[in-house]
């Protein structure tokens, strides 16, 4: 019989963390998926430049990158996100000056993002879906599967310890353990957490593979104490969901769907790329 928790602070599970963004896996789009504020370095700074082929990713293109993104997330940008912004920037700065080139600025001199969008509106004229059938989405399915099926999903809680560090290590949780399997009351201090339909990935992701294995392996009703990559925690398995494969056929539409937008990004990217050839980018070393 298991012990009753007083519920100190009955709270809903903190929500998964997030993937990575869709702009870092999709530089074309970055205009139209950060907005047109995203970046506000104005194209007379790279009038300083050797010539006009020549693109500077200079130490300002950092400071905005750094500065807006905080704004947004509330944490600095790490290397690998700084570098993407850096590839948002000089996406837009070709786009421009492609616009440019073509006199896509006429009517609307003073608006950057106009000339952008234009020049991605010619981008894309020039962009063609190939032929495709059955084999080769059902070969496209299979290798983002991960995508479609069902994950195994995990009813859960934790009995959270309050107080000193020490009720965490795991003598403690362990003894805390026990004494709610013997059917002994929780501590005063101890709160109950509830989770529901967990997916397995969230487990990986939350608390770890060591946390996420024994969870799996866990018989239902039965308080447990497992390392996470946060230190211990006393759980009980509630329910658990076995995993469930998708069906190509029920989800044909929809994987056709994400199929065309991953192919002309693709081909997107490609072409922003061919024009990039065009010009000598110089990267100037980050500001500290």
């Amino acid at each position: 019989m298991s012990a009753q928790l007083p519920l100190s602070s009955a709270t809903q599970a903190p929500p998964p963390r997030q993937a990575p963004p869709a702009w870092v896996r999709e530089p074309l789009l970055h205009f139209l998926l950060l907005g047109a504020a995203l970046f506000g370095v104005d194209h007379a700074l790279n009038r300083r430049s050797g010539g006009a082929n020549e693109i500077v990713v200079g130490a300002e293109v950092d400071a905005e990158a750094r500065q807006l993104f905080k704004a947004s997330r509330n944490r600095d940008p790490s290397a690998e996100e700084l570098t993407a912004l850096r590839k948002v920037w000089l996406d837009n700065e070709v786009l421009y000056r492609e616009g440019l080139a073509l006199q896509l600025d006429k009517g609307d001199t003073a608006i950057r993002e106009r000339v952008i969008f234009k020049a991605l509106s010619v981008v894309d004229s020039g962009v063609k879906l190939p032929a495709f059938d059955d084999k080769l989405l059902k070969a496209w399915f299979e290798k983002h599967r991960e995508k479609y099926d069902e994950p195994a999903r995990f009813d859960f809680q934790e009995a959270v310890l309050g107080g000193e560090a020490s009720n965490t290590t795991e003598s403690a949780v362990r003894a805390f353990v026990d004494a709610l399997n013997a059917g002994t009351p929780g501590d005063a201090k101890a709160g109950l957490r509830v989770f529901k339909c967990r997916p397995h990935a969230n487990l990986l992701q939350s608390y770890g593979a060591d946390f996420a294995k024994a969870l799996e392996a866990a018989a239902p009703g039965q308080w447990l104490a497992l390392p996470s990559r946060d230190g211990w925690r006393a759980v009980r398995l509630d329910a658990a969901g076995a995993a469930k494969p998708a069906s190509f056929e029920a989800l044909r539409g929809v994987v056709l769907q994400d199929w065309t937008d991953e192919t002309m990004a693709a081909q997107r990217s490609a072409a922003v790329a061919a024009l990039t050839k065009k010009y000598s980018v110089k990267v100037e070393a980050p500001s500290p």
